[in-house]
């Protein structure tokens, strides 16, 4: 999203603009043939295109919309109509963008509502014929996988050890990082069935969040955590303190956004900033005190993400303290990412030592 937000509007994300590097410097290769990158999740569409730049990428195009594919899918195990209908309208803009921009190597990806739906594959057959893209359908340890590729990069050089979550829609994802051999490897995962959309309508919906309704919320993703903690318990000891935690997510840039009291939504302040747990844990309560107008007229919430907000600082409530570590990194980036970095890796135009 790249317009500032207005009062009673939706809060509109915006970053530096399209010549954007992320993840490292270095120069990039203007007549290289760019690669692109697309995660269609639970709540979300989004698609990256960019170049490699040296250790880091030179983004090229970007395209963020919220299309809440998974919308009623918990209770009737099927993709509704009217979310697939705005998601065909989102990839179709994807779509022109990557003939727009010649894009050669991509990966387009789908994960946990197309994963659960009785009709998922029904839906990527017609998102083939329709516009000619083919979605495939990753499993969890995929999303696992290419969610810490995409935020290692972020994780702190001397850090021994590190936990990278990221909050979806559907589903969210929780790796212990390790340091071993000048980079930080997956040393034990989870994908929680517990995303923003999926907590929110178990719960009874997201916008008159009462704090019983929040304490539930939290009830539910300590269940749905506590087999990881003793996971990650056993392999690095009793009650494991990472580093630190690096969130990828709506969430955590959101709360973010709000820590910084910033007027609407910027990537370029929000990337890569850190914050203490405590901090984060006071936004959270900040939040879960206002009711629902408020949080729609707050520049970094809006319309689009005030019913689903307060699921997001559930799970990140129960994450912080499963792993106490004192301060938490913010990264915008993710999948997207991810999947650019393991193309460029193994085509052999990413430099990973840099």
């Amino acid at each position: 999203m790249d317009a500032p937000a207005r009062r009673g509007k939706p809060a509109k994300r915006r970053g530096k603009g399209h010549e954007e590097a992320r993840g490292g410097a270095g120069a990039p290769g203007p007549d290289s043939q760019p690669y692109g990158a697309l995660d269609l999740g639970t709540n979300n569409c989004r698609l990256l295109i960019a170049r490699p730049a040296g250790n880091g990428l030179q983004v090229v195009d970007a395209f963020s919309r919220i299309v809440r594919l998974g919308e009623g899918l918990g209770r009737s195990g099927h993709l509704k109509p009217g979310a697939m209908e705005r998601t065909i309208e989102a990839l179709r803009v994807c779509s022109n963008k990557l003939k727009w921009h010649n894009v050669g190597p991509r990966r387009l990806i789908a994960t946990e509502a197309c994963r659960l739906a009785l009709n998922g594959a029904e839906f990527i057959g017609r998102v083939k014929d329709e516009i000619g893209l083919e979605l495939e359908i990753i499993d969890r340890e995929t999303e696992a996988r290419l969610a810490a590729s995409g935020a290692e990069p972020l994780i702190d050089k001397g850090a021994k050890s590190a936990v990278i979550f990221d909050i979806g829609g559907g589903s969210t994802e929780v790796m212990w990082m390790e340091a071993e051999g000048g980079r930080h490897r997956i040393k034990a995962w989870v994908s929680l069935a517990a995303g923003v959309v999926t907590l929110s309508e178990r719960l009874n919906g997201g916008k008159d969040v009462s704090p019983e309704t929040f304490s539930a919320m939290r009830a539910e993703v300590r269940r749905l955590l506590e087999p990881f903690v003793a996971e990650v318990a056993r392999h690095a000891g009793p009650n494991p303190v990472p580093t630190h935690l690096l969130g990828t997510s709506g969430t955590v840039t959101t709360i973010v956004g709000v820590h910084l009291g910033l007027r609407y939504y910027d990537r370029g302040r929000v990337d890569g900033t850190w914050i203490t747990s405590e901090g984060a844990g006071d936004v959270t309560q900040r939040l879960l005190a206002m009711d629902y107008a408020a949080r729609v007229q707050n520049g970094c919430i809006g319309r689009e993400r005030a019913d689903l907000v307060l699921a997001g600082c559930a799970i990140l409530e129960e994450i912080r303290l499963a792993f106490p570590a004192p301060r938490i990194r913010v990264a915008d980036r993710g999948l997207r990412e991810g999947i650019l970095i393991q193309m460029m890796q193994a085509d052999g135009v990413w430099e990973t030592g840099a």
